[in-house]
């Protein structure tokens, strides 16, 4: 943000200052709330929250991020496709002010969490450039002297089977009986299905999704990735992805390769939402080497993605505990040790 920014009307955020989106399409599935790491600009789509006296900054921070659920529930739908928080929603909030002793211990209880969090993030990141950084070499650059002779040049669609998702309206709730997440595109961009709908259990196997099973969204947001989010249900405009040829992490990476043409694709479908068809997958080209080839290959990727599955499982574990801690902390059912956190 340039100083003509600033004069122009957008507002500065010191560090510490907590940040709430209360403007836009994200608020239909969520309420982002981030904690600021510097002084940073912001718009009217925003809200920063600055302490008062007597209030912990870090305290603040999480003590709207307890009143989340509330907040979500008063968005209001601003116009077709979006969302608004009004700022009388915030002056309702009411949070319990413990000594700052104990917002202090309460805060480093769960900044713990985060931390671990935020490093599992980042360790996911390094492994993930690892791989595509290995992928280019190997398909990309062919800086490895395997002899390339015998590999073949196949369409994507023969080497991963993509199966498509069901209209899981079909299958609704029942009263007294179990249900699991609907897994749709805001959910494998979430990564979570904390707001997801719930269908019944009479969903065929095959449509059945659990952790570390591949996913591609052919349509709207086009994102592939492995799903770490817990069982669930597989939706329409989402393909499972497996493959009886090659790796997960083979089908993966290529089908990653190509998303930026089956990005373009999408862009260009004016009059519908944007989507890809079965012919651009068929249209997609992969380089599959022969089996003791590909077998070596796997000896090295296997590795790498079973660190960042089991990362992000760790991740959710982490998130789940913390998001139990924090309401029964902030309402004072749980009392933090006040040695620990203020040595």
């Amino acid at each position: 943000m340039t100083v003509e920014g600033l004069e122009a009307g957008s507002k500065l955020a010191p560090r510490g200052s907590t940040l709430v989106l209360v403007r836009g399409m994200t608020l239909l599935n969520d309420v982002p709330i981030c904690i600021a790491e510097c002084d940073v600009a912001f718009n009217q789509d925003v809200k920063a929250l600055f302490p008062k006296k007597g209030i912990e900054s870090a305290y603040l921070s999480y003590a709207v991020l307890g009143a989340k659920p509330h907040l979500f529930a008063q968005v209001d739908l601003a116009g077709h496709g979006t969302g608004k928080l009004p700022t009388d929603v915030f002056k309702a909030v009411r949070i319990r002010v413990p000594e700052p002793d104990e917002q202090r211990a309460i805060a480093h209880v769960l900044e713990t969490l985060d931390d671990k969090i935020e490093l599992n993030r980042r360790m996911s990141q390094t492994l993930e450039a690892i791989a595509q950084a290995v992928f280019k070499s190997w398909f990309v650059d062919f800086d490895h002297n395997w002899p390339t002779a015998d590999w073949q040049s196949r369409p994507l669609d023969s080497v991963a089977d993509f199966l498509n998702g069901l209209a899981l309206q079909k299958f609704p709730p029942v009263d007294g009986e179990e249900t699991m997440p609907v897994i749709k595109i805001s959910q494998l961009r979430a990564g979570h299905t904390k707001t997801a709908d719930r269908a019944n259990e009479n969903v065929p196997a095959p449509y059945v999704i659990n952790d570390g099973d591949l996913l591609f969204s052919w349509s709207g947001s086009l994102e592939v990735d492995f799903w770490c989010g817990g069982k669930g249900a597989l939706n329409q405009h989402l393909f499972k992805v497996t493959s009886s040829v090659a790796p997960d992490w083979y089908a993966y990476l290529w089908t990653k390769h190509h998303l930026p043409e089956f990005r373009a694709i999408a862009a260009n479908k004016a009059t519908t939402m944007g989507h890809i068809q079965r012919k651009h997958l068929t249209a997609a080209e992969v380089l599959l080497p022969p089996p003791p080839i590909l077998e070596e290959m796997d000896a090295v990727m296997k590795p790498i993605f079973a660190e960042l599955i089991q990362r992000r499982l760790e991740t959710r574990t982490l998130s789940e505990l913390r998001d139990e801690l924090l309401p029964k902390l902030m309402s004072g059912e749980l009392t933090p040790d006040l040695e620990v956190a203020n040595p």
